[in-house]
């Protein structure tokens, strides 16, 4: 299996509900996000998938978030802005457009700081949940 990963960045604000403590204020961050795309197969060019093909997806995907208040957008209204939830938003997103290429999205990581992510890989691990 061949895998490659693009990371990128972007700058946003969110409030966490149902919890308590300094989180649930409003506050920023500086996200990074990871996205692993893999294949059992390279393509005739040798690759998995071109890496600038890969971030213009993943950048537009964190255009749509970048500078933005996240409990405002449709898929926070209901689910919480949580690092979980934001790398499972940018999994779903991506997911087609990743797999019009003849390639598996992996995972996404997204970082809140240098210290804490969260990870989000589809169904990757169906078999361990009962």
């Amino acid at each position: 299996m061949y895998e490659i990963k693009t990371i990128s960045y972007f700058s946003a604000a969110h409030s966490l509900r149902d919890y308590k403590g300094k989180c649930e204020c409003l506050h920023g961050h500086n996200w990074k996000v990871e996205v692993l795309v893999s294949s059992p197969h390279l393509n005739p060019a040798g690759m998995v998938m071109d890496f600038g093909e890969l971030r213009k997806v993943v950048g537009d995907i964190l255009e749509e978030l970048d500078h933005k208040y996240l409990n405002d957008l449709d898929y926070f209204k209901e689910k919480n802005p949580s690092s979980e939830e934001i790398a499972r938003h940018i999994f779903e997103k991506l997911k087609g457009k990743i797999s019009e290429r003849n390639c598996r999205l992996t995972e996404v990581r997204v970082w809140e700081t240098q210290n804490s992510c969260a990870i989000y890989a589809g169904d990757k691990y169906r078999r361990l949940v009962k």
